[in-house]
């Protein structure tokens, strides 16, 4: 059975850091991992995708430089390093699977965690 389960969401100060965590059920190594995230009223957003040959890695202009995606294939985890943090990153943040190589479109992700709330403000 294929799972994903985020954590390490929470409420935090503005510029303020958080780091969260998707522990996959299956091999992680073979497949692309993205990040998205989804607020009340707004369209889900991508932040993030690594790779699964080369790590590559991927984000938006809205986090870049702020946000940090990374895997532990031992631990079957992929992390996301949240820096500098906006109120405008309030969201419930999922993590997914696609194929071998990062996808742009959220409908190309085929497998979802349950999502972890990230919440900024002071």
């Amino acid at each position: 059975q294929v799972q994903l389960v985020e954590s390490g969401g929470g409420l935090v100060q503005p510029g303020g850091s958080l780091r969260l965590s998707c522990v996959a059920s299956f091999t992680l190594e073979n497949y692309a991992i993205g990040w998205f995230r989804l607020a009340p009223g707004k369209e889900r957003e991508g932040v993030s995708c690594i790779s699964s040959n080369d790590g590559s890695t991927y984000y938006p202009d809205s986090v870049k430089g702020r946000f940090t995606i990374s895997r532990d294939n031992a631990k079957n985890t992929v992390y996301l390093q949240m820096n500098s943090l906006k109120p405008e990153d309030t969201a419930v943040y999922y993590c997914a699977r696609t194929g071998y190589y990062c996808s742009a479109y959220a409908y190309n992700y085929h497998y979802w965690g349950q999502g972890t709330q990230v919440t900024v403000s002071s």
